[in-house]
C-alpha cells in the first residue's frame, strides 16, 4: 500500500469516528451539555432541528415523540430522595432513569428494587439547633432527610460531618 493510501484510509476512519462519537443514542448530531427531557406523548411530527448546533442558547435537539425540536436540556430537580431500607421493597422495575423522567416537582428515586418518580414531602419547620463546640455527635449519617428522623425531629448535621435526628427548635 502507498503511503498516499494509507494516510487517506486513515484520515478517513478519524473523519467517521469524529462523526460516530458526536452523535447521541437517536443518532442527533451533539454539541450542547446536558441530555434531552424524555418526550412526552407525540409532539409536531416534524425535524424543526437535526442537531444542537441549529438550536439557541444552548438547547438541545431533541426527540419530541414524532420528530425533532430545540428543547431546554434536562436538570437535576432539588431535594432528596428518601432513604430505602431492606424492609422496603417497590416494583422491580425502571420506570425512570433520571429526574426529567418525572412530572412536577417529582424525582426519580430508588424504590428498593428498581427505580420511580417520588414526590417528595416538604421539610419540616423549625431549624437545626446550633451545635455546640466539643460536643461531635456522631461522624455516620444516621439520617438523609427529615422524613428519616422520627416525629418534630430534624435531619442536621454534626460537626464530625455526619447526620443525625434532633429535636427542632
Amino acid at each position: 500500500m502507498t503511503a498516499r493510501v494509507c494516510c487517506s484510509l486513515i484520515s478517513a476512519l478519524f473523519c467517521f469516528s469524529v462523526f460516530w462519537n458526536t452523535r447521541d443514542a437517536e443518532g442527533t448530531a451533539t454539541k450542547n451539555p446536558g441530555s434531552c427531557p424524555k418526550p412526552v406523548g407525540a409532539g409536531l411530527c416534524a425535524e424543526m432541528c437535526s442537531g444542537d448546533s441549529n438550536c439557541p442558547n444552548n438547547q438541545k435537539c431533541c426527540s419530541n415523540g414524532c420528530g425533532h425540536q430545540c428543547m431546554a436540556p434536562y436538570k437535576k430537580k432539588p431535594g432528596v430522595c428518601p432513604r430505602t431500607t431492606p424492609r422496603m421493597k417497590g416494583v422491580c422495575a425502571e420506570r425512570c432513569s433520571h429526574d426529567g423522567d418525572c412530572p412536577n416537582d417529582e424525582k426519580c428515586c430508588s424504590n428498593g428494587c428498581g427505580h420511580q418518580c417520588t414526590a417528595l414531602p416538604k421539610e419540616k419547620p423549625g431549624v437545626c439547633p446550633m451545635t455546640l463546640a466539643g460536643v461531635r455527635g456522631p461522624c455516620e449519617e444516621l439520617c438523609v432527610s427529615d422524613f428519616d428522623c422520627p416525629r418534630n425531629e430534624k435531619c442536621c448535621s454534626s460537626i464530625c460531618g455526619g447526620c443525625l435526628c434532633t429535636p427542632a427548635s
